[in-house]
């Protein structure tokens, strides 16, 4: 690179000699060839700097670079140190935990749920999902309840004491049984009940019990011989007691968690409480009540302090 400066400036130096002697040559002229001598002198600088302007710009350009590549790599190495110590944790706990807690492989604990689902089915509670209300729901009402459905469906399977799901009014050619295959891996192969019956035609209604907030009574048990029902609606317009109208309307009880005998309001900056909880809220606090037998524990697992409700236990 030195040698093409070095060349460049001689390239000047020469073209100004030659200039300086033209000048003495001819004395005669009235000073324009003397502008032009200077002009010439100023665009050959110019030349001169443009040529190195690219050696700056690029040493610029790298310090730029090696600085943003310098921070990657701090972020790279943070993540693989974090992802280090958290396996080392693991591994720490499962040699402590591993006289109490035997390790098994993924085969068999899927079996292990397989069977307790199938149990389920036979001698457990049943819950039926009624999803014969969404055929008014917007596309983004619809993702939401294939996401309460997944996850309702992985805490059934992640408890010792599963329930036997049931989908009633769901049929294979609807959106939302698409949307829960597009947000669902394995939906497919679940291990529950899908039909396009109505849940009030599937099961004798002396049996049927609909879990609706807007009921007067609350619910004091889980009867294994009842099927508890949870409305599988999304309405983000909040339409108030369609869930509570429809059970009127076939005769069939209602029941609402107990959530008024067993929490209180809290103040909060909205002055926001509201009982209304999404299906997979619900069931776990119906799953962690049937397991423990106790109904504070439960609704602790389920009611968040966001909906303006905390245990009275807490407060006193």
């Amino acid at each position: 690179m030195d040698w093409k400066l070095e060349g460049s400036a001689q390239k000047t130096e020469s073209r100004v000699l030659q200039e300086h002697e033209i000048t003495l040559d001819d004395p005669g002229d009235d000073g324009v060839s003397e502008s032009f001598q200077l002009l010439q002198i100023d665009v050959g600088c110019d030349h001169w700097e443009q040529e190195t302007l690219p050696t700056g710009s690029a040493a610029w350009c790298s310090k730029n670079v090696q600085r943003k590549q310098r921070h990657w790599e701090k972020i790279v190495a943070a993540k693989k140190s974090k992802r280090k110590q958290e396996k080392e944790r693991r591994k720490a706990n499962r040699v402590e935990n591993s006289g109490i807690y035997p390790q098994h492989s993924k085969r068999f604990l899927r079996s292990l749920i397989k069977e307790r689902l199938l149990e389920a089915k036979h001698s457990g509670p049943r819950l039926c999902i009624d999803l014969s209300m969404t055929n008014h729901m917007s596309k983004k009402e619809l993702s939401r309840l294939a996401g309460q459905i997944r996850r309702l469906y992985g805490s059934n399977k992640k408890a010792d004491r599963p329930f036997w799901i049931y989908l009633t009014g769901f049929t294979t050619d609807s959106p939302l049984y698409e949307e829960c295959l597009r947000m669902n891996d394995g939906f497919s192969s679940y291990l529950l009940d899908r039909t396009e019956e109505d849940c009030f035609s599937l099961f004798p209604l002396e049996t049927l019990v609909y879990l609706t907030p807007d009921s007067d009574h609350a619910l004091e048990n889980v009867d294994l011989n009842k099927v508890y029902i949870l409305g599988g609606l999304v309405d983000e317009s909040i339409q108030k007691k369609v869930t509570f109208q429809k059970a009127q309307e076939h005769s069939v009880k209602t029941a609402r968690l107990p959530i008024q005998e067993y929490m209180v309001k809290c103040q909060n900056g909205k002055n926001y409480h509201s009982e209304i909880l999404t299906i997979n809220q619900v069931f776990d606090i119906l799953s962690t009540y049937f397991e423990t037998q106790n109904w504070p524990e439960a609704l602790k697992k389920g009611v968040s302090s966001r909906k303006g409700y905390v245990l009275r236990n807490s407060v006193e």
